[in-house]
């Protein structure tokens, strides 16, 4: 288990379910997202709890040449996830190929509090979803 978290406790992507019912499954490979927007709650999840490997292998293979892991466990480490919103899904339902999430992820440094604002593109391949790319703003929330 990545953390100390109990059935009791929700999970961080917003749902309101128990994260052991969530996105602890996916996350610990137990398995796979049955759709794109789960599989974008379980990133999001994924990126409050610092779970780089399932970040890595969720992102489409054709792309995980330009990951840096050592920035991603920066990023992580001086970000605090509070809070995902779904605005609109696009397809990306078991079944379908391809699907699209657009989302709002607030989040807190040291110095800031901001948004971050994605419509993000994913495809599934043989019953696992991944993670494309997106069109991205960050903006301050304050």
């Amino acid at each position: 288990m990545l953390t100390s978290q109990t059935t009791e406790q929700r999970c961080p992507c917003g749902s309101e379910k128990p994260f052991a019912y969530c996105c602890e499954p996916y996350i610990e490979g137990q398995k796979p997202a049955p759709t794109a927007e789960q599989l974008m709650r379980s990133r999001y999840t994924a990126f409050a709890l610092g779970a780089i490997d399932y970040l890595i292998d969720t992102t489409a293979p054709e792309k995980r040449d330009v990951i840096d892991r050592a920035i991603i466990a920066e990023q992580i480490q001086f970000t605090t996830w509070t809070g995902l919103t779904i605005l609109d899904k696009e397809a990306g339902h078991k079944g379908d190929s391809k699907g699209v999430v657009e989302f709002e992820a607030k989040f807190e440094t040291d110095e800031e509090h901001c948004i971050l604002h994605e419509r993000s593109n994913f495809y599934a391949k043989n019953g696992q979803w991944y993670y494309v790319d997106g069109e991205v703003d960050v903006r301050s929330a304050t």
